[in-house]
């Protein structure tokens, strides 16, 4: 009986996808290297080690997998439930580098949250909030997705709010594309119509064109 059992448990585990997780760890070694060759002149000349930002980068690294080990275990139907908090709690941690005595202020930018025992960047944590949010939100209207408001317009009258931030507020462009590239590629791989995405790409280049072309003509 409880051989019987044991094997209806092991059934019931999903298989590891090795092919991403070689794909994480290769990144990450990568990441590795490119800090230490980056980074050892100036740590050697500010501390005398060599390794000083690279033994971080590593520890952080390590704490990286445990933590990714520890979440793969979660249902991700969990995540499923906490979809509007989600996207309500990126906005407000967005707007949290405003908040006085936990800002963080870095040439000129405001892009950091600093509670004393450790600092970090909202953006970061707004990219996994939103990708929960969208993966809720697109799964909900799939058999709307290949409408114009369900699955074009409204995720990306969702998304302006947070990019307003990030520009705005953050002066964080590089986080911006990324998110808009995030949520295109998870609408498109969804359902939504592509060629909604080519017409405004297309309406878009050529009003830049001609705002460049009347600059021009003025100088």
């Amino acid at each position: 009986m409880a051989k019987v059992k044991s094997e209806e448990l092991r059934t019931k585990e999903k298989p590891v996808d090795f092919i991403l997780v070689v794909t994480v760890l290769i990144m990450l070694a990568l990441g590795i290297v490119m800090v230490l060759s980056a980074s050892s002149p100036s740590a050697l000349a500010e501390s005398g080690k060599s390794y000083t930002y690279v033994a971080t980068q590593g520890f952080s690294a390590v704490l990286g997998l445990i933590l990714m080990t520890i979440i793969s275990k979660i249902d991700y139907k969990i995540y499923k439930k906490l979809w509007k908090i989600a996207y309500i709690a990126t906005i407000l941690l967005l707007l949290a580098v405003l908040i006085p005595g936990i800002r963080g202020d870095s040439h000129g930018a405001v892009r950091w949250v600093d509670l004393g025992f450790i600092s970090f960047q909202p953006s970061e944590i707004a990219k996994i909030a939103l990708v929960i949010f969208y993966a809720t939100y697109l799964t909900n209207v799939r058999d709307r997705i290949g409408k114009f408001w369900d699955g074009f317009l409204a995720p990306i009258l969702l998304l302006m709010p947070v990019l307003l931030i990030l520009i705005l507020v953050q002066s964080h462009l590089s986080a911006s594309v990324l998110i808009v590239l995030i949520v295109a590629i998870m609408m498109i791989m969804a359902g939504s119509k592509l060629r909604y995405f080519i017409t405004f790409g297309s309406i878009g280049a050529i009003r830049r064109r001609r705002s460049f072309i009347y600059t021009c003509k003025i100088f």
